[in-house]
């Protein structure tokens, strides 16, 4: 059975089922870091680093680890932060565990000299990180970037993967919005000092980070500035606009790496929840629907929000989350 929702109203089926922040200036904008304290009910987030392979990877952890685990996986330009309190809505049920990526939030930020920043580099550090945690069986939150650093960790270990959550985390080619990576054609199709800093000029401001956060939103007021004031403040360290033009030039891999990911959903049947902000200029409609023809044990939710789902719909994210998961006796 599969169900396709748009924000409360669900439909059941029978069967399987020019963005305009790129011309945007930079301004320079104090950074004001404030850390967001989580709801009474459940027990305290922890905060830790793991030394993956020299790297110390940054962690947010919370929940008895004797439950079942869930590792959430950030998006572009977040961090861990993007999970602050969906952790704690989902530390009741379930041991949950957040990692920065190399060069992201809090963890280590090698030199691109000494790590090279790609995808497989980057699920490759996540898979040993998970593996010294001590985590042998869990579902992933796949936000943005998290779909293909988790669709590289399922792949390696198929029979580790609980279920699939996913959010605004595209594995199909009709939800990448042509108007989005119109402006990466230069870096793909020929990557020149020139091509890197029109990007960067036009993607690494303050207000051009702050638009990813609020469009397509339905209040733009009530998105936590922190949110793109922090993502600003690590992008604006020295080395860093390199860093991010080599992983959204090899986001191409990731493309062409799409069938690979529908073969494993076929092949494996992993349960799916998609909560989709059907309003996201990067990864559109489609991309959510595209889920339905590959798996069998799917719950669609098209949310009436942008990118960052969870900034205006995490409540209901949780109470889906945490239904969806004990239903299928993840529990």
């Amino acid at each position: 059975m599969k169900s396709i929702a748009s924000h409360s109203k669900t439909v059941t089926m029978h069967q399987t089922l020019p963005i305009a922040g790129w011309g945007m200036t930079g301004a320079a904008l104090a950074f004001t870091m404030m850390i967001t304290a989580g709801s009474a009910h459940a027990g305290p987030t922890s905060y830790g680093y793991e030394n993956v392979e020299g790297i110390k990877i940054f962690y947010r952890e919370a929940g008895d680890p004797s439950k079942p685990s869930i590792v959430m996986l950030h998006g572009f330009p977040s961090s861990s932060h993007q999970y602050r309190d969906l952790i704690t809505d989902l530390s009741d049920d379930y041991h949950v565990i957040a990692p920065d990526y190399p060069g992201f939030g809090s963890s280590d930020f090698p030199t691109p000299d000494t790590f090279t920043y790609t995808f497989d580099n980057l699920a490759d550090v996540m898979d040993t990180f998970i593996e010294q945690r001590g985590i042998e069986e869990y579902s992933i939150v796949m936000h943005d970037y998290g779909a293909p650093v988790g669709f590289r960790i399922a792949l390696e270990h198929p029979e580790r993967v609980s279920a699939l959550l996913v959010q605004n985390g595209n594995a199909y080619i009709e939800g990448v919005s042509q108007a989005a990576t119109e402006p990466l054609q230069a870096l793909w199709e020929n990557r020149t000092d020139e091509a890197d800093a029109m990007v960067a000029a036009n993607l690494f401001t303050v207000e051009a980070l702050q638009w990813q956060y609020t469009h397509g939103t339905r209040d733009p007021e009530s998105i936590l500035p922190d949110n793109w004031l922090m993502d600003y403040e690590r992008v604006q360290r020295p080395g860093q606009y390199k860093v991010q033009l080599d992983l959204l030039t090899n986001y191409t891999s990731n493309i062409e790496a799409y069938p690979a990911w529908q073969a494993y959903l076929r092949e494996h049947q992993p349960p799916v929840l998609v909560t989709w902000g059907k309003n996201d200029p990067f990864f559109t409609p489609p991309g959510a629907e595209g889920y339905a023809r590959d798996v069998k044990d799917i719950e669609i939710h098209m949310l009436d929000t942008g990118h960052f789902p969870l900034e205006e719909d995490g409540p209901f994210i949780a109470e889906t989350t945490i239904e969806f998961l004990k239903a299928r006796g993840i529990e």
